[in-house]
């Protein structure tokens, strides 16, 4: 398979660390010269530039989603409840997972700033072992769970229907680290397309085999929910063998793949690409634990209300996604800046970057309003389905604007490599302020799955006030250092 697309990004990495430079000095000569639309019109360039291959990723995999909600339903609801179930437990281990490779952004985006080609290279070599150290881990532990499966409370005709799903799923996590691992290194070298273009191919095998899979098409025998799993293992697997494929062969990534192949010690370098991942995959999943603890208190009222969640929430995914991925192209934009210590570029791109997720927002509430009932039809015909899930659109609109901020100011501290605070504003946010009005709408006032999804509101919009106040004190510390150094 051939990427075309990389030729025009080859130039630009041989003379990345001088271009940034350069770009650096232009910009503080100019910016007292332009009004405020211009400087923000080139930012807004370079994050659409960044944002939109993310994007087209990130919607690549939520056509996935929908397409395997969408199969699954159609199989049976039953199946749609167990693929809830199981999928809610998967995604705390899977976005923890993507959190710790999210941490190889500032890292390597600082030293692509400079032209420190070698250096990357090295990080990504110790970035790929501690990142699938991890996944070994997570592994185990969700191996563990699964003898546990019976004490969650769950329907228990579903638990036949779970099991192999989930074994399925569980062997999927390595492959997908090794994948996580060059995404995120990628980004960081501002290579967002060669990414894009391999999940694509991905979504499409895991498409078809759903379709074989699920329903025993062109021979293959009728599975189910399990045909599912397996279509998710293979597609993942593939996509970790392509990446590696790329970096290997292409000539813009060279310099990092022979830095890569140095045998030198990468202990101090370990050690570093875990003290900045690891804070980003503990707020990950302390975020994401939140929203696997409402798929829980749904199925307590019954498998009508947890179906709806999965199907409300896979729709949640069209904001999501968007926002994601200028969050990303906003971590990128400041770690490049970061390793130029160019602070009045970072300010500037982070409001860009919320401004655009919050334009995005409204955009994607327009959705939810006027298409919502149509949306929920694509994914059952179950009745009872359907009308739960449309009590949820309300709350879902409601949560749009602080999981955009949230999202932004997550990014925008992650890129600056100050990752700390994402601890102590998650357990703020999402466990002392999430859990306890989970629990008093939904299960104490009786409000059911539509008091779920109004938690989710109250914490988004406390992390969304705590991450703005931590990226302003982790910028301006920053400068005061770097002035007292000069």
């Amino acid at each position: 398979m051939g990427f075309p697309f990389f030729a025009e990004r080859e130039l630009m990495t041989n003379f990345a660390g001088h271009c940034l430079t350069c770009q650096k000095d232009r910009i503080v000569q100019n910016v007292a010269g332009m009004n405020i639309w211009s400087k923000y019109r080139i930012e807004y360039k370079e994050l659409v530039s960044l944002g939109l291959p993310v994007l087209v990723t990130q919607a690549g995999i939520i056509v996935v989603s929908f397409a395997d909600t969408m199969m699954v339903g159609a199989h049976s609801t039953d199946e749609l409840a167990a693929a809830a179930f199981v999928n809610s437990l998967f995604v705390v281990a899977t976005v923890m997972m993507i959190g710790f490779a999210a941490g190889m952004i500032p890292l390597v985006g600082a030293l692509f700033g400079r032209g420190d080609s070698s250096g990357a290279g090295r990080t990504l070599k110790a970035g790929l072992q501690v990142n699938v150290s991890v996944a070994s881990v997570f592994t185990v532990i969700m191996g563990c769970l699964y003898f546990f499966l019976d004490c969650f409370g769950q329907p228990a005709e579903l638990l036949p229907i779970v099991r192999p799903y989930y074994l399925t799923v569980l062997c999927s996590l390595v492959p997908m680290s090794v994948f996580n691992t060059f995404q995120q290194t990628s980004n960081a070298l501002n290579s967002t397309k060669m990414p894009m273009w391999i999940i694509l191919t991905a979504n499409v095998l895991n498409i078809m085999g759903n379709y074989v899979l699920i329903f025993g098409h062109a021979g293959f025998p009728e599975l189910g929910l399990l045909g599912a799993g397996i279509s998710t293992l293979f597609a993942r697997v593939v996509a970790a063998c392509i990446i590696v494929a790329v970096f290997r062969g292409k000539m813009r990534y060279r310099p990092y793949v022979d830095a890569f192949k140095d045998a030198g010690s990468l202990a101090a370098r370990r050690v570093e690409v875990w003290e900045t991942s690891y804070p980003v995959m503990i707020q990950n999943g302390i975020e994401c634990a939140l929203w696997t603890l409402g798929a829980i208190v749904c199925g307590w009222f019954g498998k009508l209300q947890l179906a709806a969640y999965q199907v409300v929430n896979t729709m949640a995914q069209l904001g999501f996604m968007t926002y994601i991925s200028f969050g990303v192209a906003t971590s990128i934009r400041i770690a490049n800046a970061m390793g130029i210590s160019d602070f009045q570029g970072i300010r500037r791109s982070a409001s860009a970057g919320l401004h655009i997720t919050l334009l995005l927002a409204t955009l994607a509430s327009a959705v939810f309003i006027l298409a919502g009932k149509g949306l929920i039809g694509l994914f059952t015909p179950d009745a009872g389905v359907v009308g739960a899930a449309r009590l949820l659109i309300v709350p879902l609109v409601l949560y749009q604007y602080g999981d955009a901020v949230q999202l932004t100011y997550a990014n925008a501290l992650r890129g600056t490599g100050d990752v700390k605070p994402l601890l102590w504003v998650a357990v703020v946010a999402y466990v002392l302020v999430g859990v306890p009005s989970m629990l008093a709408l939904g299960d104490w006032l009786g409000f059911g799955s539509v008091g779920v999804y109004y938690s989710f509101s109250l914490a988004l919009i406390v992390a969304s006030l705590l991450l703005w106040l931590s990226f302003r004190g982790a910028v301006n510390r920053r400068e005061r250092i770097k002035l007292s150094t000069n």
